[in-house]
């Protein structure tokens, strides 16, 4: 009798989705293919299937093709970032403010320097029309950023890791109320109630023992669906949502459920969400009108990297040590100042909200195209320095006490290790 090995195989799928470098890989993948479709011969096709529109007039979305991608499937991804956040904020790393102080400041000088190194550098190379998109180099990209200290950091204490996934997490949390507050030109108030009316009946549904993926589904398109109308950007009713779901067991269960609804979400948002709107955000066409000389001389670009690596760097690193010189705080056990540098280049990798930003930045092709180009020049480079330094970090000797406490180190757990929970 033959053996049906279809549940192990999703079984596989699922645990390939779910890592965080599949994700990386992914994105880097579409975006690739992004470039590479839109100045081919077939780019006709590229930019006639972005500017397709799909969807009912009558309900206000038929979107293109391009603007599902950013509006409804990244709406997915922003669900993920939501429910990791709630877990952060109720039993992770960000519910002890005096733990969490040291990457949450990082993270606030993370953002601030590298919009103060785009306005700068747009207003002296003579374009300060295009200081609209200040916010393009202030953004992490979670998913990215952990699958290169995946790769390159094994070796290197564990805590580096929480470290930078708190910093992302609040990176993406101002990230969004940036995208809320400064992207958001008019506000249809009745819409917005009705949003938010449907996402707390989300949050009411999914803490009872009913809570079912056909209940909560269709609640959650109605969400998404008057943030869209409200005006307020539509992803912004995925992080809301994920805020709601229960950080720790309820009704007598041994999981919490923003575990078990990131365990089922995550494989969709890395295997379809994040690469198809990859497809669709970075095909930046240097092919046809003034080509790639024009797009390389608009001073949106160097701005967008310097901002990604130089402004990232130096708000990182130029917190942290202040912090830790100047008031009691401390990094956590195990890690020393050296060990930011890498993070540094890590948090540079801005791609997936950097790229959502960039689209709400411009609405000419000139400033959007050089925008896009920047930050994937920004990141790849920010990539390729971040897994250098993370190689000459793991080779370097450990003190006992990196953290300059007063105290030994006691968590000697390394990433790649068998101890690694990440």
């Amino acid at each position: 009798m033959p053996v049906d090995t279809r549940p192990a195989l999703r079984t596989r799928l699922h645990r390939w989705g779910s890592t965080e470098t599949t994700a990386g890989a992914l994105l880097l993948i579409a975006a690739a293919a992004a470039l590479v479709w839109a100045n081919s011969p077939w780019r006709g096709a590229y930019a006639a299937l972005s500017d397709a529109v799909v969807g009912p007039a009558a309900l206000h979305l038929d979107l293109t093709v391009a603007h599902w991608a950013a509006d409804g499937l990244l709406a997915i991804f922003f669900f993920v970032v939501g429910v990791e956040l709630k877990h952060e904020l109720v039993a992770g790393s960000l519910r002890r403010p005096q733990q969490a102080a040291v990457p949450v400041l990082a993270a606030v000088g993370g953002m601030a320097l590298p919009a103060v190194v785009f306005a700068v550098t747009v207003t002296l190379l003579g374009d300060p029309a295009a200081q609209g998109g200040w916010a393009i180099p202030t953004a992490t990209d979670i998913a990215f950023a952990l699958g290169v200290l995946a790769i390159f950091g094994r070796g290197l204490p564990v805590a580096l890791r929480v470290f930078l996934l708190t910093l992302a997490v609040v990176d993406d949390l101002l990230a969004i109320g940036v995208i809320a507050v400064f992207y958001t030109d008019t506000i249809s108030w009745p819409a917005l109630a009705a949003s938010l009316g449907a996402v707390a009946v989300f949050g009411l549904v999914a803490r009872t023992r009913y809570a079912r993926w056909w209940l909560l589904l269709p609640i959650a398109a109605v969400a998404w669906g008057f943030m869209h109308a409200s005006g307020v950007h539509a992803t912004i009713a995925g992080v809301l949502l994920g805020l709601t779901v229960a950080a720790r067991p309820i009704h007598g269960e041994t999981e919490s459920r923003v575990h078990r609804y990131e365990h089922l979400v995550r494989p969709i948002s890395a295997l379809v969400a994040l690469p198809v709107f990859a497809l669709f955000a970075a095909g930046v066409n240097l092919v046809d009108g003034d080509g790639v000389a024009a797009i390389f001389t608009e001073p949106v670009l160097p701005a967008v990297v310097g901002g990604l690596l130089i402004g990232k760097i130096a708000g990182v690193l130029g917190v942290t040590a202040l912090v830790t010189r100047v008031t009691p705080l401390r990094l956590p056990d195990a890690i020393g100042l050296r060990d930011l540098l890498p993070v540094g280049f890590l948090t540079g990798i801005g791609f997936t909200v950097s790229l959502l930003i960039a689209e709400l930045s411009y609405t000419d092709a000139t400033h959007g195209d050089a925008a896009t180009l920047g930050v994937l020049l920004g990141t790849v480079l920010a990539a390729v320095l971040a897994a250098a330094t993370l190689q000459w970090d793991a080779h370097q000797a450990r003190q006992a006490d990196m953290n300059d406490d007063g105290e030994p180190d006691h968590d000697h757990r390394e990433i790649g290790g068998v101890d690694d929970p990440g």
